[in-house]
């Protein structure tokens, strides 16, 4: 009798998988699942830089793998897309659903926010769903920052009109180290839910933007929204402070519906749990996905291999743990502190960075204990930065954002408690305005804007989609649409990377640190002839010996040139002229000798407007400008009474910290 072949691992391992695929019994209520890797991944992980023709190469393969959802839009996206990456977010949208066949599309829409950072007027958010629809979205995941639904009533409305999934979002947060309190406890959280299913909400989202939600508190809340309505139940927590992975557990067990995933590639740190063990964890139960492990394999090699490290750079490398324990205590979502540290160390502010976490919950409280999530997350962040950075012993709240301003008035809505009356009163006075705040639905005091816009923009937007870039950026969507358009050249810095451009930099990164990057070859000279003159040259703290000898052309000439001054004929000197004193010319834009007082940006920023212009008469403290630091607005006052001498900065410009703006004589 023949000796029976054994097979190879290979075989057998082909076997067993196909065996298992065959008896792998279909769960009687398996967990839906959206992915969230194309938006909420990479905003998390490394500043929603990731380009369109970096989602394309997975997009077909994700598409088979049975998600509830992807999310491929909205949150930062809009804003980052057109800003850094010169891309068209309306055409992500209509590029992705062609490979997208079956998947529906998924975004997150700021309530009457929309994808910016103030209460845009209804007719711009009327607009601006009816437009998202018909290019291709199909949930529109909303939420609004104080859980303050009348944002929602316009939004809402288009959603229903265009006969989209409206989610209605609560977002989570917390006033004690658990769920409970006065505030944010159970009974809180039961009664958003049921106003959102009063509003028809199609399922509705725990949004725990910061990894808060604790396991066994998901389970109560879970539990408790299941028994109180009848809307699906979504779980969405990122995985900050180490905790969602276990979280997801504990919710499915209290029967939560969809969960919210990343490819492990985009995973954990400031994202969102992978979706691999989770698919493995539920394995054969009643709640299995019915995901195949081998399909999410694939996906990972690409994401793994050909896009991340595209991004690599700008990956943060530095920290050894990938969970960061503080959240619990300072509750800051990750990518909002990613940007405050960035924002310390443009400043040269970074030692301050104690004084910003020991500042905050008392911003945050002062300002009504509002949740910390965009746009407030900003609000709060910036003016913790602006009251650690300007403040003093006498005086709080000495650089007040518009938006504070703006949350103070009530534009944004009704905060869960009332804001610090001192507070307040400052942040009011002489707001444009009145002094006195709101109580009615925000948009109802906001101008219709978009027809303004139009006549704006005149012939630079060619449609609707164009107008409402600018609409909801009126500077940086201008500059798009001129980069867009070719009326403008594109600067290298928002131009995509190749993958050979990458791993060339990433070759002379290597030979740089192994002293290698130069290769010297030994070069003959001409022997040195009596002619020979010797200089001395600083080049900041190095000193060098520079030996000149006269050539073909003559004696050499050495010349000193005033930066920014009209060219003049060279000069012979026998040594280097002295440079100015370094603070007799503006450093930033010398455009000849100017007296007077010069008004420096207090932070690194863009420039959304300015008030002035040579000639003018300003009284000290009168408003000369409006700087943009990280979305926030701050209006930067005059330092002196006095007519403005120079303007070198304009609408659109970017400076630098102590880059000097204006001088006033």
């Amino acid at each position: 009798m023949a000796k029976k072949r054994q097979g190879s691992k290979h075989d057998q391992v082909q076997v067993t998988t196909m065996d298992y695929k065959r008896k792998r019994p279909k769960a009687e209520n398996p967990v839906k699942i959206q992915d969230l890797t194309l938006r909420d991944g990479h905003q998390s992980l490394f500043a929603t830089r990731g380009r369109t023709e970096d989602m394309i190469p997975v997009a077909e393969m994700m598409d088979k793998v049975g998600f509830w959802a992807v999310e491929v839009w909205g949150g930062a996206t809009f804003d980052t897309m057109h800003r850094f990456l010169n891309e068209d977010p309306w055409e992500r949208l209509r590029t992705l659903k062609r490979y997208f066949k079956s998947t529906p599309f998924s975004m997150l829409l700021r309530g009457q926010n929309l994808v910016g950072y103030r209460n845009y007027p209804d007719d711009v958010a009327e607009a601006f769903v009816d437009r998202a629809a018909a290019n291709g979205m199909d949930v529109f995941r909303t939420f609004d920052a104080l859980n303050d639904y009348r944002n929602f009533e316009t939004v809402v409305k288009g959603i229903k009109k265009a006969g989209k999934h409206f989610q209605g979002c609560i977002c989570y947060t917390m006033t004690e180290p658990r769920m409970g309190g006065d505030v944010y406890n159970l009974d809180y959280y039961v009664k958003k839910a049921k106003a959102l299913e009063s509003m028809g909400a199609d399922s509705i989202c725990i949004k725990d933007m910061a990894g808060l939600i604790a396991p066994y508190d998901a389970y109560d809340l879970i539990k408790a929204l299941k028994q109180a309505v009848k809307a699906p139940i979504h779980l969405h927590s990122h995985f900050t402070s180490g905790m969602a992975s276990m979280s997801h557990l504990k919710a499915i067990e209290a029967g939560v519906d969809i969960l919210d995933t990343c490819m492990s590639p985009y995973a954990f740190r400031t994202s969102h749990p992978a979706v691999e063990p989770l698919v493995m964890a539920l394995l054969g139960t009643n709640r299995d996905t019915g995901f195949d492990i081998r399909l999410l394999a694939k996906i990972n090699e690409v994401l793994e291999k050909e896009i991340l490290p595209k991004y690599r750079h700008l990956l943060d490398d530095t920290k050894v743990s990938i969970i960061d324990i503080n959240v619990l205590l300072h509750q800051t979502p990750g990518g909002m502190l990613s940007n405050l540290v960035n924002q310390l160390r443009e400043m040269n502010a970074l030692d301050k960075l104690d004084q910003v976490y020991e500042e905050l919950p008392r911003v945050r409280k002062e300002l009504g204990q509002i949740p910390l999530v965009t746009p407030t997350s900003q609000i709060v962040g910036i003016q913790t930065v602006n009251n650690v950075l300007f403040d003093d012993k006498k005086e709080r709240y000495k650089m007040i954002t518009a938006q504070v301003k703006d949350l103070c008035y009530g534009l944004y809505g009704k905060t869960a408690v009332p804001i610090d009356p001192k507070v307040q009163k400052k942040a009011l006075k002489g707001y444009p305005r009145g002094e006195k705040p709101i109580t009615c639905r925000p948009a109802d005091v906001l101008k219709p804007e978009l027809k303004d816009v139009q006549k704006d923009v005149g012939g630079l937007a060619k449609d609707l989609d164009d107008q409402l870039v600018c609409a909801l950026y009126p500077v940086t969507g201008r500059r798009f649409l001129k980069w867009k358009y070719g009326i403008e050249e594109a600067p290298d810095s928002v131009k995509a990377k190749t993958l050979d451009a990458v791993k060339a930099e990433e070759e002379r990164v290597r030979k740089a640190k192994a002293g290698d990057l130069i290769e010297k070859k030994p070069k003959k000279g001409p022997p040195k002839g009596l002619n020979l003159r010797t200089f001395k040259v600083f080049v900041d703290n190095e000193y060098f010996e520079v030996g000149v000898e006269e050539g073909a052309g003559g004696t050499p000439v050495v010349s000193y040139v005033q930066p920014g001054a009209a060219s003049q004929p060279a000069q012979v000197a026998q040594t280097a002229a002295p440079p100015p004193p370094p603070d007799s010319v503006p450093a930033a834009a010398a455009e000849g000798d100017v007296e007077g007082k010069p008004l420096t940006a207090p932070m690194p920023g863009l420039i959304i407007s300015v008030a002035v212009k040579v000639g003018d008469t300003v009284q000290e403290g009168d408003p000369v400008l409006v700087l943009e630091a990280m979305k926030m607005e701050n209006s930067i006052p005059a330092p002196v009474s006095g007519t403005i001498k120079a303007v070198y900065f304009g609408s659109g410009d970017s400076v630098s910290k102590d880059d000097v703006i204006c001088v006033i004589g």
